[in-house]
């Protein structure tokens, strides 16, 4: 199996999400990125709901996948 990793030995985004989607699964609202997470999703919705374009389901994937990566970036 061959290793994914950048050269400098880093995660990729992809890995590096799914060890964290599977930490905020495993450690509920205790997992320090839970919270920033879901208030992403709110936001989203909520922004959603104001622009006639955008369905709330979008906004509320659009505003936790943004929080999700701002959460992986540090």
């Amino acid at each position: 199996m061959s290793d994914h990793r950048d050269p400098n030995g880093e995660p990729t985004l992809a890995e590096a999400a799914g060890e964290e989607i599977k930490g905020m699964a495993k450690g509920g609202l205790e997992h320090p990125s839970t919270k920033p997470v879901l208030t992403g999703m709110a936001v989203g919705a909520v922004a959603a709901a104001l622009l006639p374009v955008v369905t709330w389901p979008v906004g509320l994937a659009v505003g936790g996948g943004f929080a999700l990566w701002q959460r992986i970036k540090r």
